[in-house]
């Protein structure tokens, strides 16, 4: 099995893992406001990021090398969680997926001012193309609308600087440092406010906490692993099945059937980031084949020996033993 074969399983276990973590916080939400799911499952996982953080073999210490940067991934990260965590508990799995899957292509506007990247009109366009898909599953004309997408749309911003922000320092910062740091932030800014919303955990809704815990980290070790064996242009869309997954969940223990305008809303999406995907996988292709390619072989034509031929003139062998004869 070729290595981008297994990465591409690795992502989709990874993908069904988070989706199963996922139904769990929604199952949660039935008893637990968000906030405190959100702020018990960064707890409770603690203990894996300090396992990475021991056996991590990369030199450095514990102080950011990008404070900056640092605080406003720890920003980001708490806009993505709070905002997702609520729109499960609120919204179809199928419909919030769908909307956080604006994501990649909020990071390709985003990149712009922030990463000083070009967008050329094709991916210009696809950018638009997937906006539209956005306001097609919000219908922001009817009264439809509610606060689990506003949250699920903000929580798709906070991805998107996530991922800018893993682009900016992430050559630089250890990578337990950028899943640590924005632990720790939420855990202390979320522990400020749970005198005000805590709820009574009962012992199986402290279970759930605990799987929710166990499957972010295991997940999240299965997209690092797929990520190393196989291609990224190719590993990348799988997070797409998540929405299959999220389906399913929906169907069977939710009673969540899609609507027209959200499966709508995702084929707009999830082209336009499969379209911005490959496109980037191909430009880099391109670009490692250049720095590959060989020297520029000279044009025969434009010899001294060719125009000497061709001239009928009788002095090949003098010509060969100067100019750019001599380079033979």
């Amino acid at each position: 099995m070729s290595r981008n074969i297994q990465g591409i399983l690795i992502a989709l276990l990874g993908c069904l893992i988070y989706s199963a973590h996922d139904a769990i916080i929604k199952a949660l939400g039935a008893s637990l406001p968000a906030v405190q799911i959100a702020f018990f499952a960064y707890l409770l996982g603690l203990p894996y990021v300090v396992f990475l953080l021991i056996h991590d073999t990369t030199p450095g210490t514990l102080r950011p090398a990008n404070p900056l940067w640092m605080a406003i991934r720890v920003v980001a990260v708490m806009f993505a969680t709070l905002g997702a965590f609520y729109a499960f508990l609120v919204l179809p799995l199928a419909e919030a997926y769908t909307i956080l899957f604006a994501a990649p292509l909020l990071v390709t506007l985003l990149a712009v001012p922030l990463l000083g990247e070009v967008l050329r009109w094709r991916r210009a366009t696809a950018v638009l193309v997937g906006l539209a898909g956005v306001l097609v599953v919000l219908r922001p004309d009817t009264n439809t609308l509610n606060i689990g997408h506003v949250t699920a749309l903000a929580s798709a911003i906070g991805n998107a600087m996530v991922h800018i922000s893993s682009r900016r320092i992430g050559g630089s910062e250890r990578l337990p440092l950028m899943i640590l740091y924005p632990m720790l932030g939420i855990i202390v800014l979320l522990g400020a406010v749970m005198p005000f919303t805590f709820e009574p955990v009962s012992g199986p809704a402290f279970g759930g906490l605990a799987i929710v815990a166990l499957f972010s980290f295991l997940a999240m070790l299965c997209m690092i692993e797929a990520f190393k064996r196989g291609e990224a242009a190719l590993v990348a869309p799988m997070q797409y099945s998540q929405l299959i997954w999220g389906i399913l969940f929906g169907v069977l223990f939710f009673d969540e059937f899609p609507q027209g305008p959200t499966l709508l809303g995702a084929v707009l999406i999830i082209g336009s980031g499969l379209y911005i995907v490959f496109r980037e996988a191909g430009q880099n292709r391109a670009r490692r084949l250049r720095r590959r390619s060989p020297p520029a072989v000279p044009d025969f034509r434009r010899s001294c020996h060719f125009r000497l031929a061709k001239q009928g003139q009788r002095r090949y062998l003098a010509t060969s033993r100067s100019g750019c004869g001599a380079a033979w």
